[in-house]
């Protein structure tokens, strides 16, 4: 069943991910995917195009992608999905009806597609994180009215903390939630820097910006 959804997908290089990615956004039966694309050099764009996605271009830089592309969405529920990350079945139906039912923001639950001892241990803690918080993070596929969003200002257009900003500020002006169904996405960045570094850098990231540390210092430590 196809729901009033517009699923948004940043990428940047992202062909071997980008058409498993379109097509649980439509098999999660939303209406409309778009992708905001930051000059990939690959594939990706012409993939996205094959398997029925809006392809719009933009300057590289997620947040920036995400709020040209909602600029252009033609349904009243958003859900922003990262490229490595695929949508459950029915997750569109379910977005719309949290969002017709008072919700202002949320996301999803979170699974790895490796499957080690190491990231389903993570993604518990991940998921117990987020069902406490009601802050889901873009990987979880986040979520929003259209019309919030825009009138909203949309995400802060800087190089990282973008999704964190977001669910804080939503969580702050009205109910979020957290849906029971599972996206699934690439432990690549955990796998590749070793669990326990990468989950210490996430969290001192986070504790610095909380404390005002700008976001460009800090995107040059979670690239290091």
């Amino acid at each position: 069943m196809t729901a009033a959804v517009t699923v948004i997908i940043a990428s940047r290089n992202e062909e071997p991910r980008i058409a498993a990615s379109v097509e649980s956004a439509f098999a999660a039966g939303a209406a409309e995917v778009l992708l905001a694309d930051g000059a990939s050099e690959d594939a990706t764009r012409a993939i996205a195009a094959s398997r029925g996605a809006t392809v719009i271009e933009c300057p590289p830089m997620r947040s920036r992608q995400f709020n040209t592309a909602a600029a252009a969405a033609s349904h009243p529920a958003l859900v922003f999905l990262h490229a490595d990350t695929t949508l459950p079945p029915g997750a569109a139906a379910a977005v719309a009806a949290a969002l017709g039912g008072g919700a202002l923001f949320g996301g999803f639950r979170l699974r790895f597609a490796e499957s080690t001892r190491g990231l389903r241990f993570t993604a518990f803690m991940i998921n117990l994180r987020t069902s406490i918080t009601r802050c889901p993070w873009g990987d979880q596929a986040q979520f929003i009215g259209r019309e919030t969003f825009l009138s909203e200002g949309g995400f802060r257009e800087i190089p990282i903390m973008e999704d964190y900003e977001l669910a804080l500020r939503m969580k702050r002006r009205g109910r979020s939630v957290l849906l029971p169904r599972c996206v699934t996405t690439s432990g690549r960045r955990f796998l590749q820097g070793g669990l326990v570094r990468t989950t210490v850098l996430n969290w001192t990231i986070i504790a610095a910006w909380r404390l005002g540390v700008g976001a460009e210092r800090l995107a040059r430590w979670y690239g290091s």
